[in-house]
């Protein structure tokens, strides 16, 4: 009977093994590989045959693997940033294995691959910084003017673009708040186009797709050697790039305690120091961030620095929703209609009144992204070349459901629920982590209603 639950058990853990979606390996005292699962096969390309009950440093050196770090200290490690190997970047989360006496038996390790997101992130500053470039040879700017891109003549907007052309001829730091898909970006770009930096760098970072224990390498860089792994030449950080330039903040509400203590020290001092290195490096970098939380709540929940929120707060630049500029959404319609006709190389159609009225009457949570998403759906979509009410209706119901209906209530909750995670999504470049938390749900439920919806991530 014993024998049986002892057989069981170890069936049960390599089941538990087999399903994790992360690399475990369980070493022995002597540093012997135990267990090995699929998911370190496939991340490591190292074969469970090749492996089992081989000391583990033939596979690895010895300096790289935090498990013989875990057997000499005896004392877990959570979520440390580690590259084992040149061309893979991982998280690790070790612990000692003791028996009932407190004996040193062997170290676990689970290996959370993040080798998509690390290059995906330096994927994007590179582009970005590409585009930047282009723009400087080619004076885009000049030729359409900073803002030429926020289209719309409503009160509304025209103050929000008076306002930023005002502060962008100043060093002033800038707070842009608005809902989810307004545009703060665009606001943000059009600061620094109209700023006396703007042929220096615009160097964008999103706070809420960066994993947490990459922000400290991200914004101050690091010196050649200062970890495992390290580039030989060292790296310069974001804000370091910056240096001249501007350095956009954006989700500043998802920057994390500790680094918000550290960005608080550059603004006031104007220095950054690498990761690894004791010299400070003077940096002049025009800062704007922006957020669409409450940053004052956060302030009130512990979760954000009341005087990092000053330090940002110099101005405030408000960014209305679209509800409120409903006046500005035909010539918003019009655009984006021009733009994806030309990009799927479709005849542009004309749209009918009553058309453009289901566009004027729907209240648009997901603001102008939104917006842009249903004119290029309905451009894939519809053939005519003159689009009715009943067209846009085929593919975009939830437009036409009453704000009163009752029974409609619960379709129309579904969809701005799923219109919402699709938003974030986008925001976070697929990172299911970081969009659970701008959503306030678990990374369990995000996933449960990815597939509930039957969202395309």
């Amino acid at each position: 009977m014993q024998n049986n639950l002892l057989e069981h058990s170890l069936y049960y853990l390599n089941a538990l093994i087999e399903t994790s979606s992360d690399a475990i390996v369980i070493i022995n005292a002597l540093g012997e590989v135990e267990y090995w699962n699929s998911q370190a096969e496939r991340i490591y390309g190292i074969p469970l045959s090749s492996i089992k009950k081989k000391d583990i440093s033939n596979f690895f050196k010895k300096e790289d693997l935090k498990l013989f770090e875990i057997l000499e200290t005896k004392q877990p490690v959570f979520n440390v940033y580690h590259q084992p190997q040149p061309d893979k970047h991982v998280l690790i989360s070790s612990s000692p294995i003791l028996d009932h006496q407190g004996n040193l038996i062997g170290a676990i390790s689970i290996d959370q691959d993040i080798t998509n997101i690390v290059t995906l992130n330096e994927k994007l500053a590179l582009k970005t910084t590409e585009l930047q470039k282009v723009k400087q040879q080619y004076h885009l700017q000049e030729q359409i003017g900073p803002l030429a891109d926020i289209k719309g003549h409503s009160g509304a907007i025209q103050i929000a673009k008076s306002l930023a052309l005002k502060v962008a001829k100043t060093d002033a730091t800038v707070l842009i708040q608005g809902e989810s898909g307004v545009g703060k970006e665009l606001f943000s770009q059009g600061i620094h186009e109209a700023s006396l930096r703007k042929d220096q760098p615009f160097v964008p970072i999103n706070c809420g797709a960066i994993p947490e224990a990459l922000f400290e390498s991200e914004f101050f860089g690091y010196e050649k050697g200062a970890f495992t792994g390290a580039h030989k030449d060292g790296k310069a950080g974001k804000v370091e790039m910056a240096d001249g330039g501007t350095l956009f903040l954006d989700e500043i509400g998802m920057l994390p305690l500790d680094m918000q203590v550290k960005l608080l020290r550059v603004l006031q001092e104007r220095e950054v120091s690498r990761i690894g290195s004791s010299v400070p490096i003077k940096v002049n970098c025009r800062i704007v961030a922006a957020t669409n939380s409450d940053l004052e709540d956060m302030i009130n929940k512990g979760q954000f620095r009341e005087d990092l929120y000053y330090r940002l707060n110099v101005v405030s630049l408000p960014i209305p929703p679209l509800r409120e500029r409903i006046e500005d959404i035909p010539t918003l319609v019009t655009n984006f209609v021009q733009e994806h006709c030309i990009k799927y190389q479709k005849e542009c159609p004309t749209l009918h009144t009553s058309a453009m009225e289901i566009f004027t009457s729907y209240h648009w949570p997901g603001n102008i992204r939104e917006l842009r998403n249903v004119v290029e759906r309905m451009v894939i979509m519809i053939d005519s070349t003159t689009i009715h009410a009943d067209d846009i209706r085929t593919i975009f119901p939830v437009a036409i459901q009453p704000r009163i209906d009752k029974e409609g209530l619960p379709q129309e909750k579904a969809q701005l629920e799923r219109d919402r995670i699709q938003e974030v999504l986008i925001e976070t470049y697929g990172n299911k982590s970081a969009a659970a938390k701008i959503l306030g749900i678990s990374r369990v439920s995000l996933y449960n209603k990815i597939k509930h919806y039957q969202i395309d991530v």
